[in-house]
């Protein structure tokens, strides 16, 4: 088998040392790229298509849940925490079979925790089904901050009735409002969806068929299985050489057409 092309992120230098220092001694890893912050993380994401990445949770900025949120289902990579986190997050961690190594790092644990990827690797060939797991545990461990640290949930009631074009969003115990024309895009993970819009990522538990009954048929338009786009929102479209397209959004993303859906785009564009 192929070595698994791993990118690692950490916002502390000695961190990404020592984790550059395990991995390297591993066969079956290749290590592509190093990170010192999430919006390098997800650069380097999008255009080296990396089989795995070693993500630290607490970065400053961007951290690694937002880096997991703003990845596309369909080009998912398998992705391991490395963290310092209390026990809840742990055990959210291990209810939605996330992998995880402690700090500080341990070699036994990081060789461990790489096999089991490369297991993975080798019977699952569905890489929208590796962000089902991370999305699960990162909407558990906020209903339990939410929980620990008493935050009221609003009730939609509370909310003006009438409102339209806009989508109702509870993201940590505060119900957002957010005006379609807003949204880049949206991407599925089993029951949850994140809604990208204006740079910041929302977890909504939500199927993508019943995201779309709310969203803007006329705006919003399905490209892949697991991704729909705000039409308003793409700028240029680059055909690629397999099939599909490439559609290019103005926040900077570029989001892949399956070729199921190419016909879908191609009366948008003519």
């Amino acid at each position: 088998m192929a070595k698994l092309k791993t990118i690692i992120v950490d916002d502390e230098p000695l961190a990404l040392d020592l984790l550059r220092s395990i991995l390297s001694a591993l066969e079956d890893v290749e290590i592509v790229a190093e990170c010192s912050n999430g919006r390098d993380a997800i650069a380097a994401a999008s255009s080296l298509h990396p089989d795995l990445v070693f993500l630290d949770i607490q970065m400053p900025g961007i951290n690694g849940f937002e880096v997991v949120k703003a990845m596309q289902s369909d080009t998912m990579p398998m992705v391991i925490f490395a963290t310092a986190y209390n026990q809840f997050a742990i055990d959210a961690f291990d209810l939605h079979a996330v992998d995880y190594v402690l700090k500080p790092l341990d070699s036994e644990r990081i060789e461990r925790a790489v096999q089991r990827a490369v297991e993975r690797y080798s019977t699952q060939d569905d890489e929208a089904g590796h962000k089902m797991p991370l999305i699960g545990a990162i909407e558990e461990i906020t209903k339990r901050f939410d929980k620990e640290s008493g935050v009221p949930s609003p009730a939609a009631e509370a909310l003006p009735e009438g409102i339209k074009r806009k989508l109702l969003i509870r993201d940590s115990g505060v119900v957002k409002v957010v005006p379609f024309g807003d949204i880049d895009w949206v991407d599925a993970a089993g029951d949850y969806m994140c809604v990208h819009a204006l740079g910041e990522t929302h977890i909504v538990r939500s199927t993508l068929r019943e995201l779309l009954e709310k969203l803007d048929e006329q705006m919003f338009i399905r490209i892949h299985r697991s991704t729909v786009v705000n039409i308003e929102r793409v700028v240029s479209v680059t055909r690629l050489q397999k099939g599909g397209s490439l559609l290019h959004l103005a926040d900077g993303n570029s989001l892949r057409v399956s070729r199921n859906y190419r016909e879908a785009i191609r009366s948008l564009f003519q």
